[in-house]
């Protein structure tokens, strides 16, 4: 017995003590070398409290203070929530209201024009779009940030102090995705998926970006709130120019170049689906709010006048479109409740972040009136096909909103209108909205005749009769919006 438990306590202390010995002839490990510390500049309390009271009243952060080149989470998570809405306005919103108000052989040709215009253009937009429009330059911006070159987590503080470049940057793509988007309502029902997306691409180089640039970029000539030089001192606060002007305007002379749908006039073309449509207007009218209180670029006082004021002229424009058509036709109509309330919303677009919550409803109250005589008199009157109405709540609507932007303009509310317009709110700045309106309607009307015949010579712009009666989905996509069971 002694023998076999001296034997184990033998085997013990060998298997233990092998790697004991071992371990003790290895070198011990050489000590981790702490890491260098600079010292850095030592920043006050107080510089720190006033870079946080800085975030909060949207102001610049103190020079080489801790928060200098830092995007603030608050803001930016406003932008991004902002960013989102406007892309929620073109898919579904637009989508589904102009596809409720075509007929139901070319609804997929409507959804297929917004879904196609926004993965070309956000592609165009990363190439060139958005440094041709937000870089520096005069008439132009530059290509300093093709392809995104630089655009990164930073602020661009030309833009603003505490939103990221990038999400800026995607911000302002869903503007330049929603303008071309807008044409194509007047054009509904009769031009071909490709010519659509050709001339969209060739219409943002040759109008959207450069006047983009002109009315919001570093150095824009016309930017009148930012630019001391301005040759002409125009505001425009979320689009009244840059998307309704332009996109409004170019979308009546297409449907005039472009000649009315077959059969109009003689047949029925009434809405195949007012539940798409009103569906569809509920979405731009929450999405809007990304579109106005998001133009703010931050969550702050501006923001909320815009919130404010989107909301007041959509509900007046609505009011009014339906009132209207009550004491005409006996009873208002859904489409007319729906039309009414877009033409507040694109009305109120250039004044939302510099007008009061009174001077708010007075122009709903003007856009209610100006778009219904212009949807249900003026293109009786001159005879157009404008199939959705763009040019009528859009141009129309826009055109007022940016003359009535420069009349009902205050400080009180904006006070960024005191950086180089002080002398201009309330004393002629609606001059100037006067001038900026028919300088971009002539040029987006010019440029659009050109870019018409270069891509009616390129690929043609029309379907055939046959193509057209048999309807746009079938013609340019091979499928159908409905199956019947």
């Amino acid at each position: 017995m002694f023998k076999k438990l001296a034997f184990v306590a033998g085997m013990a202390v060998l298997c233990l003590g092998t790697p004991l010995a071992s371990t003790a002839q290895e070198p011990a490990p050489a000590p981790v070398p702490a890491p260098v510390v600079s010292n850095p500049t030592p920043v006050s309390l107080e510089q720190r409290v006033a870079d946080l009271e800085a975030i909060v009243t949207n102001s610049a952060p103190g020079k080489g203070g801790p928060l200098s080149a830092t995007a603030a989470p608050s803001h930016n998570a406003w932008i991004m929530v902002s960013a989102g809405l406007v892309l929620f306005m073109t898919l579904p919103g637009l989508a589904l209201f102009y596809g409720g108000l075509v007929r139901r052989k070319n609804v997929l040709s409507i959804l297929a024009q917004c879904l196609g215009l926004t993965a070309i253009i956000t592609v165009l937009w990363w190439a060139i779009g958005y440094s041709l429009t937000f870089g520096k330059g005069s008439w132009f911006g530059g290509t300093e940030f093709a392809f995104f070159k630089g655009v990164e987590f930073e602020p661009n503080t030309v833009y603003s102090t505490w939103v990221s470049h990038n999400i800026w940057a995607i911000y302002q793509l869903t503007f330049a995705i929603i303008t071309p988007a807008l044409t194509i309502g007047a054009v509904a029902e009769r031009m071909k998926f490709s010519a659509v997306m050709l001339f969209s691409v060739l219409w943002m180089l040759v109008v959207y970006f450069p006047i983009a640039h002109l009315m919001w970029g570093d150095g824009g000539l016309f930017n009148g709130v930012w630019n001391p030089d301005a040759k002409v001192k125009a505001i425009d606060f979320a689009g009244g120019i840059v998307v309704h002007i332009t996109s409004g305007w170019s979308a009546l002379i297409l449907c005039i170049l472009l000649g009315k749908r077959r059969q109009f006039g003689r047949i029925p073309m009434p809405p195949h689906s007012m539940v798409l449509c009103m569906a569809g207007t509920g979405m731009l009218w929450v999405g809007w709010y990304g579109f106005n209180a998001g133009s703010a670029v931050a969550a702050d006082r501006v923001a909320t006048t815009a919130f404010v004021s989107t909301t007041l002229s959509a509900a007046v424009g609505c009011i009014v479109w339906g009132a209207i058509e009550w004491l005409h036709r006996g009873k208002p109509s859904v489409l007319g409740l729906c039309s009414g309330a877009v033409a507040g919303l694109a009305t109120i677009t250039p004044a939302s972040g510099f007008v009061s919550p009174n001077s708010a409803v007075v122009i709903g109250l003007f856009a209610g009136l100006g778009t219904w005589f212009a949807c249900a008199k003026l293109k009786a009157m001159l005879g157009y096909d404008d199939a959705l109405d763009t040019f009528g709540v859009h141009a129309v609507g826009g055109t007022l909103g940016v003359v009535l932007a420069g009349v009902f303009a205050d400080p009180k509310y904006n006070p960024n209108l005191t950086t180089n317009l002080g002398k201009l709110c309330g004393n002629g700045l609606w001059i100037e909205q006067l001038k900026a309106s028919v300088i971009f309607i002539a040029w987006s009307v010019l440029a659009s005749v050109i870019l018409f015949y270069v891509v009616k010579a390129l690929i043609g712009v029309r379907p055939s009769a046959e193509e057209e009666e048999q309807g746009l989905d079938i013609a340019d996509h091979g499928e159908e919006g409905y199956i019947e069971g």
